[in-house]
């Protein structure tokens, strides 16, 4: 059995926070939305894991785990929603203006979540690979490609 904590990468659909930024971005670059994000809570920070490290610790576990143990799997490392977002913008090619909308704040919103993959590293040797820098950019490069299909 595993939790997962929030895994990102290129091909997610919309409707999760990175997805949504890279979506949006893309739109404001090809002219198709005006150079405004609305956003809700940039300050709750979660652990944000590449897709194919969370898939390779799958495998692993599948091969290594232990029957019946629960095993976390994350990066380990709490990022701010407002880091994503910078690291998204910063590899914009247009300026874009962020603005806060009370309608996208949750009414509750736990300030930090955030993964120890210990017993998981322990009994597989799993590590996360994948810098977050690198997956935004291929996240937006994804985006970009079927943006221009």
């Amino acid at each position: 059995t595993t939790r997962s904590f929030n895994h990102i990468g290129p091909g997610q659909r919309k409707g999760f926070v990175v997805a949504d930024f890279s979506s949006d971005i893309v739109k404001i670059e090809s002219g198709k939305m005006e150079p405004v994000l609305h956003v809700g809570n940039l300050t709750a920070k979660r652990d944000f894991t590449d897709v194919r490290d969370i898939v390779r610790a799958y495998r692993l576990l599948a091969e290594q785990g232990t029957p019946g143990e629960v095993y976390n799997v994350g990066s380990g490392k709490a990022v701010s929603i407002s880091e994503i977002l910078s690291g998204l913008l910063a590899l914009s090619k247009v300026e874009i203006k962020v603005m806060q909308d009370p309608k996208k704040m949750r009414p509750l919103d736990i300030p930090l979540i955030v993964c120890n993959f210990d017993k998981l590293s322990k009994d597989t040797g799993w590590e996360p690979s994948y810098p977050i820098d690198e997956t935004l950019q291929e996240i937006l490069a994804y985006f970009r490609n079927i943006e221009n299909d």
